[in-house]
């Protein structure tokens, strides 16, 4: 038992270097992002934009700021990569040897082994790194992107389009396969100088001869680092929360405490988050050891003392505690509001609760108190707009053909789960004096044209204070917002940045990946109202629907309506809980 107690020495010793290298690195990286959004914000600004997004990126390959701002970002990848990784990796292999450690030479050291991915195979390497391993969840990836997912937009088309799936799924395996073989790939790089094919090469060979091992001490440790937090979380947090649920305590005292409680909880988790991922680089870096050399580590014990300013660092973390719960307390009810203003918008006209994009959906969001609706248009042949999503008729009415390839009589013998196809004229008229119609410029024919004759027909309805005008083409937006200020409009983006706030709108829509509540002050500092789209999960709609967003897309209307109940009988806990989960991302 003594033995297997040992093997966790390095790590617990580790604690104080980890958290001082992390508290360094994540300065420095800040630092270098708030450099690069000013620099990046002048090259925009040098070309008459503020920001540049998903509905407007071709300026990137276009213009010679645009190619810059590639150039700088990928060079900035390699350093965020070397900071945030590989110097963790050497930093690993100082703690298990029982090294001196130094956060300026495992710095430099990184940086110089990022020479050796400075080649095509290197940019593959950085680029699964910072891209894929977040989605796979196969090697390590960096804290810039450990959150990146393919967005639900996306990932609804796949799920619903079988070829698209299988598709998916292949190249999926494909990437998981890359990513399981080439496990000690950046430790050959790093710690050995290896080239990428030849660190490629050795990763491979050992991982062929040691996968059995491998993944029965990956299991081992994770269960080991669970149980701990486990026990720590228990005795920190869920052990006195509970006694102050039931020892017979005044109401504001158990309130104060509460709010104490929950603070060390949070920063006990931020604490936890930045060690969680140098105690796996340093089980995968004593594996590759043990694989390469087939002995264990021998580890030479280090004296370890917490100095002066490590000290004082501590003491002003519990002062800081207590000064914030006391604050927190008193202006419990405005920090941590009983309800949630969030406003319901049903996706495709009744979401999944009514056939899509239909007058029936329309009619069903509004009987479950939906704010609004929003809906599909396209153009016919014969210049009528229907109401469809996708590129075609086939998903929801069997039919191949493409709206710019029907006339509107043709259109209307298709119908969708028995539901009439409907035009813009009768979706306009079902929602009147019921929701707010959020009406988005679809497809192929989303152009001038059809943003100029939809503001034509909904004056000609006299609706122009019950319609919301959105698109992913900024320059449809932009055009609406200039030629016609009296219209709302509202521009949907998923990936973006520069002063994403100030573009040239009434309303601006986020995907879940990108709407944090930095971005959505942002928004509203410009007068501007913020939309979350498309959030389906049940998790994603509470947290949202805490958020300080104006509305979230939803096509799951009763759920949404259940959480918001939920939301409204929270006790004080699950209010503070709420809102900590969505400070912390």
């Amino acid at each position: 038992m003594s033995k297997r107690l040992s093997q966790f020495k390095p790590y617990l010793n580790s604690i104080p270097d980890i958290l001082r290298y992390q508290v360094v690195t994540k300065l420095l990286l800040g630092a270098w992002l708030y450099v690069l959004g000013r620099l990046f914000r002048i090259l925009l600004n040098s070309t008459g934009r503020v920001a540049v997004s998903s509905g407007d990126f071709t300026f990137l390959f276009s213009t010679w700021q645009g190619i810059l701002i590639i150039l700088i970002a990928l060079i900035s990848l390699f350093v965020y990569v070397a900071l945030d990784l590989n110097s963790k990796i050497i930093m690993s292999k100082n703690f298990l040897y029982g090294e001196k450690v130094s956060i300026l030479k495992a710095s430099i050291e990184a940086m110089e082994g990022m020479s050796r991915l400075l080649n095509f195979r290197g940019i593959l390497v950085v680029m699964y790194i910072v891209l894929i391993a977040p989605i796979v969840g196969v090697g390590v990836s960096i804290t810039l992107t450990k959150g990146f997912y393919i967005p639900t937009f996306i990932s609804s088309v796949i799920v619903n389009t079988p070829l698209y799936l299988v598709l998916a799924c292949i190249v999926g395996l494909i990437f998981v396969v890359i990513g399981i073989v080439n496990l000690f790939l950046i430790h050959g790089i790093v710690l050995d100088k290896m080239s990428v094919k030849e660190a490629s090469k050795q990763s491979r060979k050992l991982v062929n001869e040691n996968w059995r091992d491998y993944v029965g001490q990956n299991i081992g440790f994770v269960i080991v680092v669970a149980v701990v937090l486990g026990i720590i979380t228990f005795i920190v947090l869920i052990l006195p929360l509970m006694l102050v649920d039931v020892l017979p305590l005044s109401v504001s005292l158990k309130r104060s405490l509460t709010v104490f409680f929950v603070i060390e909880g949070s920063v006990l988790s931020i604490l936890a988050d930045f060690i969680a991922t140098p105690f796996y680089i340093m089980k995968m870096t004593q594996l590759y050891y043990r694989y390469k050399t087939g002995k264990e580590i021998t580890y030479q014990e280090r004296d370890f003392k917490a100095n002066r300013f490590e000290k004082i660092a501590v003491t002003f973390i519990f002062i800081g505690i207590i000064v914030v719960s006391v604050i927190l307390n008193s202006h419990f009810d405005e920090i941590f509001p009983q309800d949630s203003s969030v406003k319901i918008i049903a996706h495709r006209a009744g979401g999944n609760e009514a056939a899509e994009n239909t007058v029936s959906g329309l009619e069903t969001a509004y009987l479950k108190g939906a704010y609004g609706s929003e809906i599909d248009i396209q153009r016919t042949k014969d210049n009528h707009y229907v109401i469809n999503h996708d590129g075609n008729f086939e998903r929801v009415a069997g039919d191949k053909r493409k709206p710019e390839e029907m006339t509107l009589e043709e259109v209307k013998q298709l119908s969708v789960e028995g539901e009439p196809i409907p035009t813009l004229e009768e979706m306009l008229e079902a929602s009147r004096g019921k929701v707010i119609l959020f009406i988005e410029l679809k497809g192929n024919t989303a152009d001038q044209k059809m943003a100029d004759d939809v503001v034509r027909i909904v004056k000609e309805k006299k609706m122009e204070e019950e319609v919301i005008l959105i698109s992913l083409k900024y320059n449809l937006i932009d055009y609406l917002e200039t030629n016609y200020p009296e219209m709302k409009t509202g521009f949907l983006t998923f990936a973006a940045f520069g002063d994403t706030a100030k573009l040239n709108c009434d309303y601006l829509g986020l995907e879940e990946e990108s709407a944090n509540n930095d971005a959505i002050s942002a928004i509203h500092k410009q007068n501007k109202k913020a939309l979350i789209w498309t959030v389906n999960e049940k998790g994603f709609q509470r947290h949202f629907l805490c958020s300080n967003a104006d509305a979230i897309i939803t096509d799951n209307i009763t759920q949404a309506n259940t959480v918001l109940q939920e939301i409204k009988n929270r006790s004080n806990l699950s209010r503070m809980i709420d809102k900590v989960r969505g400070i912390l991302g």
